[in-house]
């Protein structure tokens, strides 16, 4: 099991963050959003932290240039993007995670065509925001995917649904993405309580 912190910004935000030792730090570029990053953060994130990039149909140059600029690990798009984009994308030896908004009749079998293409999904709910809504999809939802790439899980989740999260009995359930049921404000967490989160969710984790 994962954890993704994604929506930061602030410098010494990050930094408090980082000793918490989350798998993934993700970064918003997309200017509508309250999270958009415009200026590098001024602080060395260690190795082991992937740095994941979010992107809203956004144009290959546009994703490479924050990719140099940031020295992104992973993409995680969050549009309408084409297995076929995902394919470019990952062939500049990029890993993907491709977002999808699950709600009731989603169609799982639209996502083989991408399993090739990337190494996470991302399941999260239907929103105004692409990403930071605060919004929970019905997660008995999941039992219709099949596939076998593994999927983080994302959609308003806080500190009180830790129960919830465990009774999760998916073999594809690799990890859990948060944002806004963390914050004090948009693109500033509440690193206090993230920390008792994980130690709460990954409690039996070896």
């Amino acid at each position: 099991m994962k954890l993704k912190v994604c929506g930061m910004r602030d410098t010494e935000n990050i930094a408090e963050l980082i000793q918490v030792q989350p798998n993934f730090i993700g970064f918003i570029f997309h200017e509508t959003s309250p999270r958009n990053v415009v200026e590098i953060p001024n602080v060395e994130i260690p190795p082991n932290i992937k740095k994941a990039g979010v992107f809203v149909n956004k144009d290959v140059d546009f994703i490479l240039k924050k990719v140099k600029e940031f020295d992104l690990d992973y993409i995680q798009l969050h549009g309408n993007e084409s297995p076929e984009f995902c394919s470019e994308i990952k062939s500049n030896g990029l890993k993907i995670i491709k977002a999808f908004n699950i709600s009731e009749g989603f169609d799982f079998t639209q996502l083989q065509i991408y399993e090739p293409f990337c190494d996470y999904f991302l399941f999260d709910a239907f929103g105004k925001n692409a990403g930071g809504n605060g919004i929970t999809f019905n997660w008995a939802l999941l039992q219709n995917y099949d596939g076998k790439t593994p999927f983080l899980l994302s959609g308003g989740i806080n500190e009180r649904m830790v129960n919830d999260i465990k009774k999760i009995n998916h073999p594809q359930f690799s990890g859990i993405d948060i944002n806004s049921g963390f914050e004090v404000k948009p693109a500033l967490k509440n690193i206090e309580q993230i920390k008792k989160f994980k130690k709460a969710v990954f409690a039996n984790e070896v």
